[in-house]
């Protein structure tokens, strides 16, 4: 699936013998990050506490405003462990309203994760974000948009996107905000925050 979205979307032919030697390992990767006992949720009315698991997730978020230049988003993929293991922050023109930053936010998150890890689960603060995922006909608003993640999900087998307390969302949240009021164009992609941005709270 990454092959054909390299060649789809960027044009880029992969050697056959190559594509099949990475297609095996990114499939131990994915039974490796999948060979582990599952948690059993205790009920709790307590909606901090609902998501007691966020392995393996790539949780995300966008920021906007109707008077900063640009929009922001960030994401951070998390394995098993809850350890982060890559994460991405980037901002681009302003675009018409928060829900716009929200879902351009998915669309990128998606699209790394199909590039770089076998993650197929998504968490979001946002509610409204979720009800056009799961009917994107009742928001004509957003068509076109809606359309790309649509075209997106299908590269994703078991593609699930999930509600997630905004008090466990806020690293991606953090780098949404950066990207959002850094003074010119932001793009970055990595292991850890790179020392020419700022430090979140909690660093």
């Amino acid at each position: 699936w990454k092959a054909r979205n390299e060649k789809l979307f960027r044009g880029i032919d992969r050697d056959p013998l190559e594509l099949v030697r990475y297609a095996e390992t990114e499939c131990q990767a994915w039974f490796n990050a999948n060979e582990r006992i599952p948690q059993v949720a205790q009920p709790n009315n307590n909606e901090e506490n609902q998501v007691l698991s966020l392995g393996n997730i790539c949780l995300l978020d966008g920021s906007w405003t109707d008077s900063d230049r640009y929009s922001g988003c960030g994401w951070v993929w998390m394995d098993c462990g809850e350890n982060i293991q890559l994460m991405g922050t980037r901002n681009f023109s302003r675009c018409e309203s928060a829900l716009h930053s929200e879902i351009e936010a998915l669309r990128w998150a998606m699209e790394n994760m199909l590039q770089h890890s076998s993650c197929q689960s998504f968490g979001t603060d946002c509610k409204e974000l979720i009800a056009m995922i799961e009917k994107p006909q009742e928001w004509p608003r957003f068509a076109t948009e809606l359309e790309k993640i649509e075209t997106l999900q299908i590269c994703f087998p078991d593609f699930k996107i999930i509600h997630v307390p905004r008090a466990r969302n806020q690293f991606p949240d953090f780098l949404a905000k950066t990207a959002r009021t850094f003074r010119r164009v932001l793009l970055f992609i990595g292991c850890s925050i790179p020392v020419w941005l700022p430090r979140p709270p909690q660093a």
